[in-house]
């Protein structure tokens, strides 16, 4: 058999799968999350295999979605030092680099700066040459000092040479295995953004090793020896090496972790997606059965930054939210909530903390714990505050539909239970089967991808040329990370002119995913 194992981890519960060869569900556990987190993967893995009768031998692949470097930058705990090199002196001098990051965090992140001579014009032509002789001197100076070396050089999403210029003489100074950050395979346009993405993936690259081998050790515990892959932003998977070398990509991947299980346990492609959390509810978007991607910039824990981000809207709304009536009759939900701790809090499992999960059993939407510890609330407030948080997740939807007509809207999570069965702005509202898994699900099914983010400048090249140069480099990566090359797709090809820039400059962006080649 070959059997796939699937595991998410979410602020409130650690979900866990085994799918069959056919992507079937034969086996699937919620777990609340521990503060240990990989203690709580290991209490969900053994829950998991107590179900079911196998050859452990038989799990080849398992998939792992986690929040582990979101948390690092939302809480500033557990980056590692880093050497920054920015390549754009004097021209950028005025403007140092972290500039925009927030005081407490900046503060707070172990990195020692350096601007050399160096950049490109938008055009390709060279801003100034590289001064190596100053970046082995700064290289020498931080040796034993860092741990990863991040660079970052103006237009290097046109020209990436002397960015990888700089990787070289660093792996020749601190050694080979030396984690090396380069912006112009992270960010886009946009230095300052780019430059902080590029930062914050080299401090997380420490976190994504630990977080890697613990989960590796966790297996071997249970006696799994499996292949090993990883939940990125944009529904699809990546391998060990790849997650090492990229982890900011796993940032917002447990919601489109969810939005994949979605497509994948209703069979719908186009749609709206509700993920229903023990703190928090996303709101995504599906097209053609992936993550609707942002846009626009994105801020993690208040720091700028223009990688990849999915489409995700976020509202304080989960099961274990506090509700809060005051004496006027005025109704507060959210953001605070009692979270991993429901069961001994909330009303309908004994507790003294009115949550909305008590609402719902009350209101007669769920059946959870004991329906009768919630008899003696007031009809009208029920109604009264489940009509509130109904309306707060509709107002949402309405703003993450950009059609002209009402969408399906699909609903998952742990608290997927906790909303009614019609909602404004739903064409029709589905909750599948297996919806509190969708996570995990997710995660288990996804593809493999490859993708590509240049700057070209035409010139006497057409954009179609472009066009096809770009999709077959996304190709060729896809099947690096390991798809069976007859099963890869295109599924996003965009152009976008920088009428910003002269010479006609475009930006493309490039996605390709395909079906992991069968474990040997």
């Amino acid at each position: 058999m070959n059997i796939s194992l699937g595991i998410d981890v979410g602020g409130t519960h650690t979900d866990a799968v085994l799918l069959d060869a056919r992507q079937r569900i034969i086996a699937h556990t919620k777990q609340p999350t521990s503060v240990d987190v990989m203690q709580g993967i290991g209490q969900a893995l053994a829950a998991l295999l107590a179900l079911v009768n196998m050859d452990r031998g038989d799990i080849r692949r398992a998939m792992l979605g986690t929040t582990h470097c979101t948390n690092a930058i939302v809480e500033r705990k557990g980056l590692q030092p880093v050497a920054h090199f920015r390549l754009g002196a004097p021209a950028s001098l005025a403007v140092p680099p972290l500039s925009d990051m927030p005081a407490d965090f900046r503060a707070r992140l172990p990195v020692r700066l350096f601007t050399l001579a160096g950049g490109y014009h938008y055009n390709g032509d060279i801003l100034s040459a590289l001064d190596e002789s100053a970046l082995r001197q700064q290289l020498q100076a931080v040796k034993g000092a860092v741990r990863a070396v991040s660079v970052c050089g103006i237009f290097s999403p046109v020209v990436a040479e002397q960015e990888q210029r700089v990787a070289a003489l660093a792996r020749e100074i601190l050694g080979a295995n030396t984690p090396i950050s380069l912006s112009s395979e992270i960010g886009s346009i946009g230095l300052l953004e780019r430059e902080n993405a590029t930062v914050l993936n080299a401090a997380l690259c420490g976190i994504a090793h630990t977080l890697t081998e613990g989960f590796r050790q966790t297996l071997v515990r249970q006696g799994i020896i499996a292949e090993l892959f990883f939940g990125q932003n944009d529904g699809t998977l990546m391998p060990l090496h790849q997650e090492r070398t990229f982890p900011i990509l796993t940032i917002a991947s447990g919601p489109t972790n969810s939005l994949r299980g979605a497509a994948r346990l209703s069979s719908l492609q186009q749609a709206l997606v509700v993920d229903v959390g023990g703190t928090t509810t996303d709101v995504g978007v599906l097209c053609g059965g992936f993550p609707r991607q942002s846009a626009m910039e994105a801020e993690i824990g208040g720091v700028r930054t223009n990688f990849r981000m999915p489409d995700i809207a976020s509202i304080g709304l989960g099961g274990g939210s506090v509700v809060i009536v005051d004496a006027d009759g005025d109704i507060s939900v959210g953001p605070e909530s009692v979270g991993y701790a429901l069961p001994p809090r909330s009303l309908v499992f004994g507790g003294d903390t009115l949550t909305v999960t008590d609402i719902a059993v009350a209101r007669g939407w769920a059946d959870i714990g004991n329906a009768g510890r919630v008899a003696h609330l007031c009809p009208s407030m029920v109604a009264r505050v489940a009509e509130h948080y109904v309306a707060m997740v509709e107002k949402c939807l309405a703003r993450m539909n950009t059609s002209q007509h009402d969408m399906p809207v699909i609903l998952v999570g742990g608290g997927a239970a906790l909303l009614p069965m019609h909602l404004k702005g739903a064409s029709e509202v589905i909750r599948p089967p297996h919806a509190g898994v969708a996570n995990a699900t997710g995660v288990a099914i996804a593809q493999i991808s490859g993708s590509v983010d240049p700057i070209v400048l035409p010139g006497d090249e057409s954009l179609e040329s472009c066009l096809r140069r770009a999709e077959h480099q996304a190709r060729e990566a896809a099947i690096a990370a390991g798809a069976l090359p007859e099963t890869v797709d295109i599924i996003e090809l965009d152009s976008l002119p920088l009428g910003y820039m002269p010479a006609n400059a475009i930006r493309i962006r490039a996605r390709a995913v395909g079906t992991l080649a069968p474990v040997r």
